[in-house]
């Protein structure tokens, strides 16, 4: 996938730019795997573009959603 390139997933609307640049409905961009921790591992419906485990990649602690991170 080239950098202008652009992926829409049909199950959360979120979108994947350049292969791992994800662009959130609000906060600052993130990758594939921060999308993976927060929502596609729990949401497991058919057609989500993000379950391929070599397109996620290491999936870090700093991922997970953590409220009480300023």
């Amino acid at each position: 996938m080239s950098e202008n390139q652009q992926e829409i997933c049909p199950v959360c609307q979120v979108k994947i730019v350049g292969g791992d640049k994800v662009l959130f409905s609000s906060g600052p961009p993130g990758t594939r795997a921060k999308l993976w921790a927060r929502v596609c591992q729990y949401v497991q419906k058919q057609g989500c573009i993000n379950q391929e485990p070599d397109a996620v990649g290491n999936v870090e602690p700093e991922d997970y959603y953590n409220p009480d991170i300023s």
